[in-house]
């Protein structure tokens, strides 16, 4: 597992929130769902993002977008027409004065618009609710990329605009799947750009030393790993590898590895069976009360306390 990976595996969709969106001018959606992660990709005509933030792009047939939280921002069949729709958190949506419009635009199996023959055909896929893990990653993306069509090869939207429509058991969990997959290619074709600022944690998967320590830890995070095991598993000695990583990833190797262990404790302790007990096992700490020291100390709340939150909001 390299790092990339390993900060996607976690915050797996669960139950995400996938549509398809049929829609002819004049139309335009106010955007306040404040979901942690959405993509949209255009399967046929035309559509403007106009991000709170100033930014405006215009996707194609092929083109992808993915916006992060807490901002706004309006999609739309042109970057001057007025909003008729606001999607609210919960993905509810209404009039601009307030009237529900969730009977009036649905069109049949995560099918939604204003026209079930219209020229505009959109996939969009919510992350409603992220892992801990994922924090590193959405810190790293800016509030809006896109890519254009001659930018990024994949048949995900296709194969996930054909299974959005079925009603098929399970299908839920297909969906999860293919949005996961199809946000993984749209990320990695996005950190590949020589413009994109990617992260280091993402630049060090090229490094042979940094980024070998990298996939050992996620691979093995029960391990009591130090510097020097590192070091020796590595090929090269404590100071260098210690100094190495320092440089690539902008912190020491034991103080990453202490993030990750307590980002993947915070994802696996909402897992229904989990107790602080097995998550400590699976990250390396020798005991519940070792694991519950650490995850106060460095996140303000026990375990327990992290665990009633994130379900609460989940």
């Amino acid at each position: 597992m390299d790092a990339f990976v390993g900060l996607l595996d976690g915050p797996r969709a669960r139950g995400a929130f996938a549509l398809r969106t049929v829609m002819s001018p004049p139309w335009s959606l106010r955007v306040l769902a404040e979901s942690p992660l959405t993509l949209m990709a255009i399967v046929t005509g035309e559509a403007w993002i106009v991000h709170d933030r100033g930014e405006t792009v215009r996707l194609g047939p092929g083109d992808v977008a993915v916006t992060r939280a807490p901002d706004h921002y309006t999609v739309a069949d042109g970057p001057a027409t007025r909003p008729d729709v606001v999607i609210h958190p919960g993905q509810r949506c209404c009039s601009p004065d307030g009237e529900s419009l969730e009977e009036a635009m649905s069109l049949g199996v995560r099918t939604w618009g204003n026209d079930p023959d219209g020229s505009m055909v959109m996939l969009v896929g919510a992350y409603e609710s992220m892992g801990d893990i994922s924090h590193r990653l959405l810190r790293a993306l800016p509030p809006l990329l896109s890519l254009a069509n001659d930018q990024w090869d994949s048949p995900l939207v296709s194969l996930l605009c054909d299974e959005v429509v079925k009603d098929q058991p399970g299908q839920a969990a297909v969906l999860d799947r293919l949005l996961d997959l199809l946000l993984i290619a749209v990320l990695r074709a996005w950190f590949d750009r020589p413009e994109a600022e990617e992260p280091a944690w993402y630049r060090s998967q090229g490094d042979p030393i940094v980024g070998r320590a990298l996939r050992i830890m996620h691979n093995n995070p029960a391990r009591a790993w130090t510097v020097a095991s590192l070091a020796a598993e590595t090929g090269v000695s404590r100071a260098a590898l210690a100094r190495r990583f320092h440089d690539i990833v902008g912190e020491p190797p034991m103080t990453f590895l202490t993030a990750w262990r307590l980002a993947l404790a915070a994802d696996l302790l909402c897992e229904p069976d989990a107790t602080v007990g097995s998550v400590a096992r699976k990250v390396g700490y020798s005991s519940p009360f070792a694991l519950s020291t650490a995850f106060k100390r460095v996140r303000g709340v026990s375990p327990q306390e992290h665990r009633v939150s994130a379900r609460s909001s989940g």
